[in-house]
């Protein structure tokens, strides 16, 4: 394939740039307009940039608010693994053991899509008492559905002929798992842990709220009844951060580990 001209490298970047402008100018512009909002109301209704961006701040650097912050992060973490695994365990119970499909997309899958998240809150409560394995236990009852699915259908694009290349190569199903499935699965458990980890952050204040004496939806709670709108505030940008950085730093790298390998039946 040939080079590409100068002038389409040209345009290219400049089309690259234009878009990082645009999407920087527009977070100036709603803070200008935040800013401009803040100054006609009161703090309490809505508080201005730099008072949100020192509770924001706190919430990374005072020792008593980062241990919240750190609480929320450590039971995301352990809940987005825990719906991992077990969405997973069950997605492939159904593939390995086609007698529980039934049970487990016509039962299982639907009973857990619909289940009301506060249903899961009160819940939890009731049988783990205000504690961190109440707030886990939410998390991951509703972060389960959408792993089963998303490694379901997973499951679902393989290649048949493909495997079927695989087989002729070896009886061994742990190792066709290994070589052959695991890599073409691989992107889908990613995407799967990727949009939990979304989901998680907003069940967790609901599950911190209820559940827990710690954690940013603890502090959300307390600044709510304290009327400390810029830390409410704080709190819900704390968790667009996190998520932020979470997205860049862990899932980004993961979800590349095998885009440039081609995957080979080499079993």
């Amino acid at each position: 394939m040939p080079a590409p001209s100068e002038s389409e490298s040209t345009r290219t970047e400049r089309f690259r740039v234009l878009d990082h402008a645009l999407g920087d100018g527009m977070i100036v512009a709603a803070l200008i307009a935040w800013y401009i909002y803040s100054t006609k109301v009161p703090e309490y209704i809505f508080p201005p940039p730099v008072a949100v961006g020192k509770a924001l701040a706190g919430l990374f650097s005072d020792p008593v608010l980062l241990v919240h912050t750190l609480s929320s992060v450590a039971r995301v973490v352990a809940a987005v693994i825990v719906a991992t695994v077990l969405g997973s365990a069950l997605a492939l119970l159904s593939y390995y053991w086609p007698i529980t499909r039934d049970i487990v997309h016509s039962r299982i899958k639907p009973f857990l899509l619909s289940f009301p998240s506060i249903g899961w809150a009160l819940l939890a409560i009731v049988w783990f008492d205000i504690s961190n394995a109440a707030v886990i236990f939410v998390q991951v009852a509703v972060l389960l559905p959408f792993c089963l699915v998303n490694v379901s259908e997973g499951l679902r694009e393989l290649d048949g002929e493909f495997l079927e290349m695989a087989n002729s190569f070896t009886r061994s199903n742990p190792r066709t798992f290994r070589k052959v499935i695991w890599p073409l699965l691989y992107p889908f458990v990613i995407a799967a842990m990727r949009m939990s980890s979304g989901v998680a952050w907003k069940i967790a204040l609901i599950a911190e709220v209820f559940g827990s004496r710690s954690g940013l939806g603890h502090l959300m709670y307390q600044a709510e009844e304290t009327a400390d709108t810029p830390m409410i505030f704080a709190t819900c940008l704390a968790i667009v951060v996190l998520f932020a950085l979470g997205d860049r730093f862990i899932f980004e790298p993961l979800s590349r580990v095998y885009r440039a390998q081609p995957v080979a039946p080499r079993v």
